[in-house]
């Protein structure tokens, strides 16, 4: 007769291991709730909401690129083709095609996700080699767009919205798009997509021999990852009311989105958003108490921040304190 105790045990330590899960996802769930209603409100409180908005605009970024390398080891140092190709479609639907701001937004989270199936191929490719090919396809996009008919896309001197500022909808609108990658984040973190993800991320190989379908399930993270940055270049677009190449294109963004990202910790639910809200605040202390030494100040904080915590705040406590992770996600 089988003895009952190991599958009691196994039971009970599922269990054990859903209890935890499920309370990480509920601080997750509440941290993220309690940031959207702080953000919600800031607008009540102060006449510039500037830094309010550029705070949202980088948790965004740093939360979608957080779905490519946290979830499926890409590092697409390319990234910034999104947040372009969403720029200019917003322009290109509001001021040449006379279309509403709304529908104009939404034509450009769908044209970021038509750039990323075009790239799909790229996906074959791991590592610096992915990240190299991304980014130049992006600098081709840049180019294409920049010698496009001035009629189109306005040349290299860009598009002006004229007619479309509105600071206040234009804010709350990115109060939506940075919810949005919120919530996509902390699905993935409790679904089976997400489940899926890491198993490939750990090894492709053996994700492939359990049965999960490596190259769909890569690009479902793909297409998730590429429509949160083209909606954020959309709604910049529409808060500025400026769409530039040489901006909208510019690999600073990229390397903002990883930085940000790296200094939270990768590969967790809160490390981005705990990362951009770190390092967007101390840039503005900097730059308001040393305007001409900002970025050196800012480079050296990072230099520093890697050295230090290579895998990020949340990351490196994580790593010194596993008993965190009853709460940390």
């Amino acid at each position: 007769m089988a003895d009952p105790a190991p599958a009691a045990f196994s039971a009970s330590h599922q269990t054990h291991d859903r209890s935890i899960a499920r309370l990480k996802y509920l601080i997750a769930t509440g941290l993220f709730g309690a940031l959207v209603l702080i953000m919600a409100a800031l607008p009540l409180f102060s006449t510039n909401n500037s830094l309010g908005f550029y705070l949202m605009l980088w948790i965004a970024m740093a939360t979608g690129m957080n779905i490519c390398v946290g979830f499926t080891g890409y590092l697409p140092f390319g990234y910034v083709v999104f947040y372009g190709i969403g720029a200019y479609a917003t322009g290109i639907f509001y001021k040449l095609l006379g279309w509403p701001i709304a529908l104009s937004l939404v034509a450009a989270g769908i044209a970021g996700a038509v750039v990323a199936l075009l790239m799909t191929p790229t996906l074959r490719l791991k590592g610096v080699y992915f990240g190299i090919v991304s980014l130049a396809l992006a600098t081709i996009v840049r180019l294409i767009i920049s010698n496009l008919p001035d009629d189109w896309t306005g040349g290299s001197m860009g598009l002006i919205l004229a007619g479309a500022n509105n600071p206040v909808h234009s804010y709350y609108t990115m109060l939506l798009v940075m919810t949005i990658a919120l919530g996509i984040v902390l699905w993935l973190s409790n679904s089976r997509l997400g489940r899926q993800l890491r198993a490939i991320k750990d090894d492709d190989a053996a994700a492939a021999c359990v049965g999960i379908n490596v190259p769909a399930t890569r690009l479902k993270a793909w297409l998730l990852a590429a429509i949160i940055p083209a909606l954020v270049g959309g709604v910049e677009a529409w808060y500025t009311n400026v769409v530039d190449p040489e901006y909208a294109f510019h690999v600073l963004i990229t390397a903002k989105s990883i930085i940000y990202g790296m200094a939270g910790g990768f590969g967790t639910i809160i490390g981005p958003v705990v990362g951009a809200i770190a390092l967007v605040g101390i840039d503005h202390v900097i730059w308001e108490a040393f305007p001409l030494i900002n970025l050196l100040l800012l480079g050296l904080i990072i230099i520093a921040l890697m050295l230090f915590l290579p895998r990020g705040v949340i990351g490196s406590i994580l790593k010194r304190k596993p008993e965190s992770r009853r709460y940390i996600a």
